[in-house]
């Protein structure tokens, strides 16, 4: 299976008032298309920098990200943000849905942003995927957080991603509402053939990725593939 992410000598710094503060030093991986992925490591680590620059939310100070096989080093911030509209999905903490806006309407932004048709059908298929199609005219604040993050969810498919980058998706959620969130995930992820890339503080949920690297310092310091039966 070929590589869909590939992160060669992935370095970020920043200039603070006691000098320059490293993020993340040298960090290299790759991950194969349709796989699972767990990036782990405590508060401060550099997970969520990490994921950012694989998502070339952010740019690294050296280093190379190539996604899908597009090399995002050189690419503007216009072009990257195309490569993430046609090839990415996202998931946070916070949900990041747009208040304004009905569920239905936040998960057709996506396929509007991509002048795509007939997308209120496809949007509303998701919704329904992820058990809220009777909620499809409710507003965020009309709407629990496991609700909020389920329209996140529908919202990150919309565009047929390649790979998902799921930033403490269930962080925000009670117990039970976090395992529901974490099953639709994994069996929209396994139905749909993306890959998939976690950033969780949840062990438990880790393990339920085919692979798990830890981030100490903002180095890697373990890559481990998880025993299949786990990951299913």
């Amino acid at each position: 299976m070929a590589d869909i992410l590939k992160v060669e000598n992935l370095t970020k710094t920043y200039k603070s008032s006691h000098g320059f503060l490293t993020v993340l030093d040298s960090v290299n991986f790759s991950i194969e298309e349709g796989s699972t992925f767990s990036i782990v490591g405590p508060s401060g680590s550099g997970k969520t920098t990490l994921l950012g620059l694989c998502a070339g939310l952010d740019r690294a100070t050296s280093g190379s990200v190539t996604l899908n096989n597009i090399l995002l080093d050189d690419l503007s911030e216009d072009d990257r943000a195309y490569v993430r509209n046609q090839h990415v999905g996202f998931i946070f903490q916070n949900f990041q849905l747009i208040p304004t806006l009905t569920a239905l309407e936040n998960v057709m932004v996506p396929l509007e942003l991509r002048g795509e048709k007939n997308i209120k059908k496809k949007s509303m298929d998701l919704l329904d995927k992820v058990g809220l199609a009777d909620r499809f005219d409710h507003y965020p604040t009309q709407l629990s957080g496991g609700e909020q993050q389920r329209v996140s969810l529908a919202r990150a498919f919309s565009n047929d991603p390649k790979i998902l980058f799921a930033d403490e998706p269930t962080g925000n959620l009670d117990t039970e509402t976090g395992e529901k969130v974490e099953r639709l995930i994994f069996d929209l992820n396994k139905e749909l053939g993306t890959t998939l890339v976690l950033v969780t503080h949840d062990l438990e949920l880790a393990s339920k990725t085919q692979r798990i690297i830890r981030i100490k310092g903002g180095k890697l310091v373990s890559d481990t593939a998880v025993a299949q039966s786990s990951a299913e």
